[in-house]
């Protein structure tokens, strides 16, 4: 008896120990607001709406290796037909941040007729790239998997991101059918294709005139540029770019460095005439969408857009 206790606790101990990784909580609404309101004494945060429209799904598991669950919200207009979808990646420096700090964002958009779902990815302390960019993408194949459910039109997805997920979104969008940004380790025979982008904030470049990225990028793509020239390389949006990148658009804050390399990329898009749109929120500090009254600037310039492609 003593025998198979021990068993059993040896391999809980095993998959408590398959579970536990590194948290960074320092990026959160709370904290941000604190740094912004002396500045901008007059921002607030939006109140959570819950509407009779939507269906809510929370904690839903998309992917699941070796013990570590991965989750995304759900947040689906209820209608007879299928939705188009949004994809929310929540920003945070690829180390910090959760999925929860964007679901007011994503009920606000879900209201207006769309499927929005708000993702877990695993974060720099736990994972180095590209993990974060196939978790999101595992997200999207379940998603479609589970089209009927979410009431998705699997020919309508966008995927936005905020910040460090902005430039995540961008390069999950211009690497459409790429197999090398593919998990190897994920057999679903969706694909995982994208077919609009928003960026909010993201840099489309790590290596640019433009571009002042450096210890939080290094430590997310394992090391500094002449270490993993590569991997910098690779991880730009801009350097993907060509006649099959969906249409996008940009919203950015006053801050210039928060779009290195988006004017390299529009004279690209605008080469192969894909469409595209971009609007600067004027006097905003980066993380403006978290709050009043650049929420309601960013969600009137969100859905315009996505009315205009899917609408």
């Amino acid at each position: 008896m003593r025998k198979i206790v021990l068993i059993l606790f040896l391999l809980s101990s095993l998959i408590n120990a398959q579970q536990t990784f590194s948290v960074d909580t320092s990026y959160t609404i709370k904290s941000t607001y604190t740094k912004l309101i002396k500045k901008y004494p007059s921002i607030t945060i939006p109140a959570q709406k819950k509407s009779k429209n939507l269906i809510e799904n929370t904690n839903v598991v998309y992917f699941n290796e070796n013990g570590r669950a991965l989750h995304f919200d759900a947040f689906v207009y209820n209608t007879k037909k299928q939705n188009p979808a949004v994809i929310i990646i929540h920003g945070g420096g690829w180390r910090s941040g959760n999925k929860n700090q964007m679901n007011v964002f994503a009920e606000e958009i879900a209201d207006k007729g769309y499927s929005c779902f708000t993702i877990e990815y695993r974060l720099s302390p736990e994972a180095k790239y590209p993990n974060g960019v196939y978790d999101v993408k595992n997200a999207i194949r379940f998603i479609k998997d589970n089209a009927k459910k979410f009431k998705v039109d699997t020919d309508k997805i966008t995927v936005l991101g905020c910040s460090s997920g902005g430039q995540m979104a961008s390069l999950i969008g211009t690497t459409n059918e790429n197999p090398a940004f593919d998990d190897p380790l994920n057999k679903s025979k969706s694909s995982s294709k994208v077919n609009a982008i928003i960026n909010i904030d993201g840099v489309l470049a790590f290596r640019h005139p433009e571009s002042s990225e450096g210890e939080m990028a290094s430590f997310w793509l394992g090391g500094s540029y002449e270490q993993k020239t590569e991997n910098w390389k690779n991880a730009s949006a801009l350097s993907h770019t060509n006649k099959n990148t969906p249409p996008i658009l940009f919203i950015n804050s006053s801050i210039d460095r928060f779009h290195a390399g988006r004017d390299d990329m529009i004279k690209i898009l605008n080469q192969y005439k894909i469409y595209n749109e971009v609007h600067t929120i004027e006097n905003s500090p980066h993380s403006f969408w978290f709050f009043q009254p650049w929420f309601d600037q960013t969600i009137f310039y969100t859905t315009n857009f996505l009315n205009k492609i899917f609408k």
